[in-house]
């Protein structure tokens, strides 16, 4: 399998990098401050990245107490490119973006079949279409980052278990390296998602917190003091499968009463239509109905919103309790319903977590859109290209 270009051998310059790609334009003295260096380290050691064509100075900026206007600094972001790919139950999508994560082009393919090589084979085939029509033949293409729903050994780029695909044990990195001929980085795609927002969201100035997605599935990851917390076997933050519940609906799991099984856009229909809402309706029209709807289906909406949003609210109080974060985000194709689940949600949280722990933490969203999740897995190669300790 081919390996990725480190882009900084030098790890303080690799922090260094880091620093003016996920918060730049910034200036040398704001860079030493931040870490922890002397102005004549930071000067010596970004010589070689503007000479090497990675970093640019653009503009100035004037700050009180810092003496004469500074030089900032940016990313020359469009010299590399980098492969994002989503697979999931229905389809694959694949982004291309650049250094900073900025998405150029997307292609997604609906999938008749989840056998692991034809799913790695339509990845490879929107791969190839993506390279050919990027925004300029000159940048490198960095690798390919894939995010896929289940347990994943990152290490070895093998889904472990993937109970919505049916995949048990399926390498990924290996087949599709050799397919296209660049590098692979296979993890959980929450996983993914929280590395995006660490480097490039909500999370760009938070040590620890944790993401939280909320969709066809529910699940979690966790940024503990700057870094991925993967647990043991990487199965931390199955969030999702947190059992709520005893004698609640089944899960696809096999187990019953999960936040998944409560929670989920899949569950949130279940219940609408228990609830007598119209069983062609799919999670959209149901949102579109708690907003604007005739009645009873309006209260119906609304009712099967608010029983996702308990669980969800449950579920997180769990993870305050445990973690005492002070952020949450919440993110995926779910959260266009925010606004209804999001009360229950709160209530819920505020009854059962302990002492401040509720208070304590902020609960952000990140809105959905198309390029979420895809996104999220080509920031895996950035984290790895770049290799700071950043997360």
């Amino acid at each position: 399998m081919n390996a990725l270009t480190t882009l900084v051998p030098d790890q303080t310059g690799a922090e260094i990098f880091a620093q003016v790609l996920t918060a730049g334009p910034i200036s040398r003295t704001v860079i030493a401050q931040r870490l922890g260096l002397s102005p004549s380290t930071v000067t010596r050691l970004l010589s070689p990245l503007i000479e090497g064509g990675y970093l640019s100075e653009t503009g100035q900026q004037s700050a009180a107490g810092l003496g004469r206007p500074q030089r900032l600094l940016r990313v020359n972001t469009e010299q590399h490119l980098v492969v994002g790919i989503q697979i999931a139950r229905t389809h694959v999508a694949a982004v291309l973006t650049d250094l900073g994560a900025r998405p150029l082009l997307r292609l997604e393919q609906a999938l008749d079949s989840v056998e692991p090589a034809h799913v790695l084979s339509v990845a490879a085939e929107l791969t190839g279409r993506l390279i050919a029509g990027a925004p300029s033949a000159k940048a490198k293409v960095l690798g390919i980052g894939v995010g896929v729903g289940g347990h994943v050994y990152a290490e070895g780029g093998v889904c472990r278990s993937a109970v919505r695909l049916g995949w048990t044990d399926v390498p990924i990195a290996a087949p599709l390296s050799a397919a296209t001929g660049l590098p692979v980085v296979v993890n959980n795609d929450v996983n993914a998602l929280v590395i995006a927002e660490r480097w490039f969201g909500e999370g760009r100035d938070v040590d620890s917190f944790a993401v939280i997605s909320v969709g066809r599935g529910v699940g979690g990851a966790l940024m503990l003091h700057g870094v991925l917390h993967s647990g043991a076997g990487g199965l931390a933050v199955e969030f999702g499968h947190l059992p709520i519940e005893p004698n609640g609906p089944e899960c696809a799991c096999g187990n019953r009463g999960c936040v998944e099984a409560l929670a989920s856009s899949d569950a949130v229909l279940r219940t609408f239509r228990e609830l007598g809402g119209r069983p062609e309706a799919d999670y959209d029209a149901v949102a579109e109905l708690a907003r604007s709807g005739t009645e009873p289906e309006r209260q119906a909406a609304l009712d099967a919103f608010a029983v996702a949003g308990d669980a969800l609210g449950r579920g997180l109080a769990c993870l305050c309790n445990l973690l005492n974060p002070g952020l949450i985000v919440i993110a995926g194709e779910g959260v266009v319903a925010y606004d209804h689940f999001g009360p229950a949600m709160t209530r819920a949280l505020e009854r059962h977590a302990v002492s401040s722990a509720a208070r304590d933490c902020v609960i952000k969203v990140d809105q959905a859109s198309e390029t979420l999740w895809a996104r999220g897995a080509a920031c895996l190669v950035i984290r790895e290209s770049v290799r700071a300790r950043l997360s």
